[in-house]
């Protein structure tokens, strides 16, 4: 039997935090619907399932996750953006010069929304991704030397001890699902190592990452109770730095400072909070995706194991799977008039910066339409354009390099269960939640 790692309600860095979640969120709940009361008769949204992407598209659609590729590609043939009044008006730009120009422009697009949602919602500071220039830079000057190569090269050795650790657990079973038992530790474990985040409350961060991303966008109550459970965990566990500093990432985000004085608390929370819910979810699906691509394509893989894994080879798989199947997708407010690809936008209305429809555009790659494990150039945007460019791009390259040569070589004729499907999650990030195996041995 597999040995279920994750949050343990009982354990004391969990026990003594969730007592007080029910009350804040009670309390903060109570101000924010008085606040947005005039704007909506009510917390959440239920909407009806899209028909027409270019004029009334919706991240949240049940069609989005497994389709979202030809739904780009079908956009993209009548207009370069398309339009939705489903949370408020919102844009959605999906070709490689649109795109580009929301990431480069911090002049009329701000980062203070990040994804699209209710205009309404209740949003939270998760520095450096929510700030816009010039304060943005002292914070990504912080996080920035703890993702640098050589700290993260470091790590290595270690995580392919762990993906190894994982395959091992699955024992003699034939019939698995890697994303439960395989993709979703792997990121866990990486920035848990990186920071010093306790691995053994990971169902916690799960939880907040599919309440998240998967309802709070539509729901407002999910939102400010995600947003309160998280600001009580990660405050215990900074106080608890301030009173036993450890050799950390945590410790060095408590103390942090910019131009000598003190950041402010609810700005070292959103850092923590940044971390769990982008540095986990966004590579989990990306290995997710890959695993579930390379079990439909056997000649791909014999390709794979058939090199040693310094081959390039590996390299350029790796950078397909993050062109091709390219997760994340951001949100921009739009703080100045102005014009998205020709399309007039207005102060006030919302965009989304759709990095992995740019990945698909002809105008930006040849044959965007084919996987090409040996594509040659590949100047993919998986990991963002701009200022906000991924902070954590090299764990995430190392962890999706890792864990799929990992799970290629140990299960080199592994293929899709027929009897079962994959599902997908629909939103801000899009991967597999779960993938049904049949490893073949």
């Amino acid at each position: 039997m597999l040995k279920r790692r994750g949050f343990d309600r009982n354990s004391v860095s969990s026990r003594h935090i969730l007592d007080s979640f029910s009350h804040l969120t009670k309390l903060i709940k109570t101000v924010a619907t008085q606040e947005s009361a005039l704007a909506y008769e009510s917390d959440t949204q239920d909407l009806p399932p899209v028909t027409n992407w270019t004029k009334d598209w919706d991240w949240l659609d049940d069609q989005w996750g497994a389709n979202a590729i030809d739904i780009w590609n079908d956009i993209r043939k009548e207009c370069p953006v398309a339009t939705t009044e489903r949370y408020g008006r919102a844009f959605m730009p999906v070709t490689m010069e649109g795109v580009a120009q929301v990431a480069h422009d911090t002049e009329h697009f701000s980062s203070i929304f990040v994804n699209v949602g209710r205009p309404d919602a209740p949003r939270r500071p998760a520095p450096p991704i929510t700030s816009d220039p010039p304060d943005h830079h002292g914070h990504r000057r912080i996080l920035l030397p703890s993702f640098s190569p050589k700290n993260i090269n470091q790590m290595e050795d270690e995580m392919r001890a762990f993906c190894r650790s994982l395959i091992a657990e699955l024992g003699d079973a034939n019939e698995v699902d890697a994303a439960e038992q395989y993709t979703q530790h792997i990121p866990v474990h990486g920035i848990c190592k990186l920071t010093g985040i306790p691995e053994e409350d990971a169902d916690l961060f799960r939880d907040w990452i599919y309440r998240n991303f998967q309802l709070a966008p539509r729901d407002n109550a999910v939102r400010i109770e995600v947003m309160t459970e998280m600001d009580a965990y990660i405050g215990q566990i900074l106080e608890d730095r301030l009173a036993d500093p450890q050799d950390d990432m945590l410790t060095m985000i408590t103390n942090a400072e910019i131009d000598g004085e003190p950041v402010d608390w609810d700005l070292k929370r959103g850092y923590i909070a940044l971390l769990i819910i982008a540095g986990i979810d966004t590579t989990w699906s990306a290995i997710g995706s890959g695993i579930w691509h390379f079990a439909q394509n056997p000649d791909q893989v014999a390709k794979l194991v058939a090199a040693d894994n310094s081959d390039l080879l590996w390299q350029t798989a790796s950078e397909e799977v993050l062109r091709y199947y390219a997760p994340v997708t951001m949100g921009r407010k739009v703080i100045k008039d102005t014009e998205i690809a020709g399309c007039p936008v207005r102060a006030g209305e919302q965009t989304l910066v759709t990095f992995p429809a740019a990945n698909h555009d002809p105008a930006a790659f040849e044959n965007p339409e084919e996987f090409q494990i040996d594509r040659a150039r590949n100047r993919h945007v998986a990991f963002g354009l701009g200022v906000h460019r991924c902070v954590g791009s090299n764990l995430a390259r190392l962890e999706v390099l890792v864990a799929l040569q990992e799970w290629l070589r140990a299960f080199p004729n592994y293929s899709l269960d027929p009897e079962c499907e994959t599902s997908w999650a629909n939103g801000q990030i899009r991967g597999p939640r779960n993938i049904p195996l049949l490893l073949n041995r």
